[in-house]
């Protein structure tokens, strides 16, 4: 028996070396439309077909490529999103699996995170604020 349902691939976050530059990209070659949330700051910026698409973020060049933990250039992670009621139903799966995961209030969202077997950060995230209203822009 199926748990909880999935709605959709949400976003997939990326790490780049130059913020514009992956803008600029993913807007001519792709047409992705830039879509920035003031209260989030200057990062992520979102880069949306409809309501589908990247969350960029700048690279931290410092950081070792190998290292799993690094926030150098790479896919930082990938989301699905889920209704609220699944929200709720899949934290219910995780605990009686005794998977470990994140919450985090992203303010117009909230998420949480899990690692998969080979540390690749999994998110599910439900929009927790009218979906006419946050995505007005589009």
């Amino acid at each position: 028996m199926k748990p909880f349902s999935i709605n959709f691939l949400d976003h997939v976050a990326i790490r780049v070396k130059d913020m514009n530059a992956s803008i600029d990209w993913y807007s001519h070659v792709l047409g992705l439309k830039k879509y920035q949330l003031e209260a989030w700051g200057e990062f992520p910026v979102f880069m949306l077909s409809g309501t589908s698409g990247l969350a960029i973020f700048p690279a931290n060049l410092e950081h070792d490529e190998l290292n799993l933990e690094s926030r150098h250039v790479k896919i930082d992670h990938f989301a699905f999103n889920v209704s609220n009621e699944d929200f709720i139903k899949a934290q219910e799966h995780f605990k009686a699996l005794g998977e470990v995961y994140d919450f985090q209030d992203h303010i117009y969202f909230h998420s949480i995170y899990l690692k998969d077997p080979d540390n690749h950060t999994v998110e599910l995230t439900t929009l927790v604020v009218d979906e006419k209203d946050f995505y007005k822009h589009l």
